[in-house]
């Protein structure tokens, strides 16, 4: 607030003040913000974060989960009864006691008339009083911001942390993992070619994965969900969320208890995590237990996926009865996959490791007596990784092991049930890389690319060796100084005696960076070495469109950083863009005592007191104050021909070691996926 009053005079004046604080209208800076378009997120967001925050506002009067119950049964009220839940759309101010008890005595009436039977609204309803007008309003806030009360009650169910709910948010998994789950199911695919389906989740928690599941499709009025979970206030988020999604009254049935209610229909797909328990406390046979109680609920055709503890599902099991619980499961034929997930998928368990299995009763023939493993434990869910893993299991599901094209997984390897069961609980990971990795492009290619290596390294060689039968050994010719020591300046001085000119960085937007463009982006990843230089460019004729104020560089200039620490790089060959916070030192050649950039960059790097306290929030000192050692004009021509000595050195050094690196991680990794094998060294005499 105190920046954007400080640099915009249209911005709108306080309206009150507290403790010395001045208060704004919410509704007018949200406005000014969409319409200056500094609020960098949609207008819809902007809308719905100040509808939230009046909610969190609100937890000094109520709990935090009367918060989410009450506007959850607001919402569902509203939907139920197709009329607005509060006429004015504001908060009274002053509050109106008497208006607001009319109007919470109609919101109680129409929730007895329309939820008679206690299935969505009438408890929480009735368990507060007019207090409670307030969430009235700020409901159709929320549904104004974000169109419908689907759309408003998962905005609010995403803020469940802010409003100090963290134990419904505690088992919620990613956005990556549920769009993961969504395509392991392959349910839009079934929806469009005309099914109707059944959905069900025996441990449904707050409804996260059926609700990430019924945003895959519009088909809703073909969609049946069966849920159950002991929490009786979870069933009932549960209930409503999913009336909200649209899935109807007649088509929805929620138990709290922990068994489904089969006789309504039968599951087609059964999507569910087993519940959290500590490592302490967690017992590998109850989840093998629970997911035998899975199994069950399969009939020829459905498939189910099981999310649990990695403990339990892949890793090797020490429990004799354990061992046999998994594998009478495999024996079965009802394991479709066994995949190794990586950790963190569950933001609030990161030590937790998570494992997936699919099953489907009745698969087809040439998957029968076989797995499906997969191990992508130490990727990352990228969409690609998603895709790929998704398209191995659908693959594997619809037509089991293809023979015909040699298509095989990119992540798993297909084993035998009866290969798992000789080893009798050991690990079910894959035995090996997948074939697809053995017979890549890459791994075919590795002994060409060492031969290449090894000749890199063998003219790497050559060149240090002609060069220092040039040049002689390596001598910087250095004596210690006798007399005084030279005199030291600022770089303040320097910059004030015009021998260096700072000039700053620009903002360059980061979607305009590529790989291929024409100029040479630099910033604080290339100056303190965290990035390769050259990776990161931008397009000339962009940078002259977009950018028309943007100055580059020239060769020679000292481009530094001091967040999040001193980084300097000097670029010798100039044309390139500096990205703020990094800012550019020029040296003045035609000064009566001048620096050459390496000499400059050299002093910079080794001056004193230029790191930061991990706790500071700022550098220790300005670049300015720094203070470099005034050197004798000769001195800097010595100390300038010394430095382009080493660096010379260091590219014949550095190609010799990236040769030698290369061929070393390429034999490694063939020798470890088994690609590769070892003849006999050779011997050369050199005479």
């Amino acid at each position: 607030m105190s920046t954007w009053r400080r640099r915009h005079p249209d911005f709108p004046a306080a309206v009150s003040e507290n403790s010395g604080r001045p208060l704004f209208d919410g509704a007018q800076v949200t406005d000014w913000l969409i319409t200056s378009g500094l609020g960098n997120a949609a207008p819809t967001e902007l809308r719905s974060e100040l509808a939230l925050f009046g909610i969190v506002a609100l937890r000094d009067r109520f709990t935090p989960w009367q918060l989410v119950e009450t506007l959850g049964s607001l919402l569902c009220l509203r939907r139920l009864d197709g009329r607005p839940l509060a006429d004015d759309g504001a908060n009274a101010f002053p509050p109106d006691a008497e208006a607001d008890a009319a109007l919470w005595s109609a919101l109680l009436s129409r929730a007895e008339r329309i939820d008679a039977e206690d299935d969505f609204v009438l408890r929480e309803l009735r368990s507060i009083d007019a207090t409670a007008v307030p969430l009235a309003r700020l409901a159709e806030e929320l549904i104004e911001s974000a169109y419908d009360e689907r759309g408003a009650y998962e905005w609010l169910l995403a803020a469940r942390s802010r409003l100090g709910l963290d134990s419904l948010a505690a088992d919620a998994v990613t956005p990556e993992l549920r769009s993961l789950l969504t395509q392991l199911t392959d349910l839009r695919i079934r929806l469009e070619q005309g099914e109707s389906l059944t959905l069900a989740d025996p441990h449904s928690g707050a409804g996260d994965l059926l609700a990430a599941l019924l945003d895959a499709t519009e088909d809703r009025d073909r969609v049946t969900v069966l849920a159950a979970d002991p929490d009786e206030r979870l069933t009932r988020i549960t209930r409503r969320r999913l009336l909200l999604a649209g899935v109807s009254e007649l088509d929805l049935d929620v138990q709290t208890g922990t068994d489904l209610e089969e006789r309504f229909a039968d599951p087609d797909l059964v999507v569910t995590q087993l519940p959290y328990r500590p490592g302490e406390d967690r017992s590998v046979v109850a989840a093998l237990t629970e997911l035998e109680r899975v199994a069950y609920l399969l009939r020829p055709g459905c498939t189910a996926l099981v999310l649990g503890p990695a403990d339990a599902l892949v890793d090797e099991l020490k429990s004799t009865e354990a061992a046999q619980l998994r594998s009478a499961l495999l024996r079965e034929n009802i394991v479709e996959s066994v995949i190794a997930l990586p950790g963190g998928v569950l933001p609030f368990r990161p030590g937790y490791r998570p494992a997936l299995w699919t099953l489907t009763r009745g698969p087809v023939a040439a998957a029968e007596g076989k797995v499906l493993l997969a191990d992508i434990s130490s990727e990352q869910l990228t969409p690609g990784v998603r895709m790929l893993l998704a398209e191995d299991v659908l693959l594997w599901r619809a037509e089991g092991l293809r023979t015909l094209d040699g298509h095989d997984p990119r992540y798993g390897r297909v084993v035998s049930v009866a290969d798992l069961d000789r080893a009798f609980g050991g690990p079910m990971t894959p035995p090996a890389p997948p074939a697809s990795a053995i017979w890549s492009d890459k791994v075919t290619e590795r002994p060409a690319l060492i031969a290449e290596a090894e000749a890199r390294l063998e003219r790497a060689t050559a060149d240090i060796r002609a060069y220092e039968d040039e040049r002689g050994p390596y001598r910087g010719a250095v004596l210690r100084r006798v007399g005084r020591l030279p005199r030291r300046a600022t770089l303040g001085k320097l910059i004030t005696e015009r021998r260096v000119t700072r000039l700053p960085g620009h903002r360059i937007d980061e979607k305009h960076l590529t790989r291929d463009g024409h100029h040479t982006v630099l910033g604080t990843e290339e100056t303190t070495g965290e990035g390769t230089v050259g990776e990161r460019r931008i397009d000339r004729l962009l940078l002259a469109t977009a950018y028309e104020r943007v100055a580059l560089t020239e060769p020679g200039d000292v481009v530094y950083t001091l967040v999040p620490r001193l980084g300097v790089y000097v670029d010798h060959e100039g044309f390139s863009v500096v990205v703020f916070p990094a800012r550019v030192l020029r040296v003045n050649a035609d000064a009566a005592r001048p620096l050459t950039p390496r000499v400059l960059a050299a002093l910079l790097g080794a001056a004193r007191g230029t790191a930061r306290s991990p706790s500071a929030v700022r550098p220790a000192r300005r670049i300015e104050d720094y203070q470099l050692p005034d050197l004798d004009p000769d001195e800097v021509l010595r100390f300038d021909a010394l430095l382009t000595e080493t660096e010379r050195r260091e590219r014949l050094l550095r190609a010799q070691s990236d040769a030698l690196a290369e061929a070393r991680h390429l034999t490694i990794a063939g020798l470890a996926d088994g690609t590769l094998t070892l003849g006999e060294p050779r011997t050369i005499n050199r005479t």
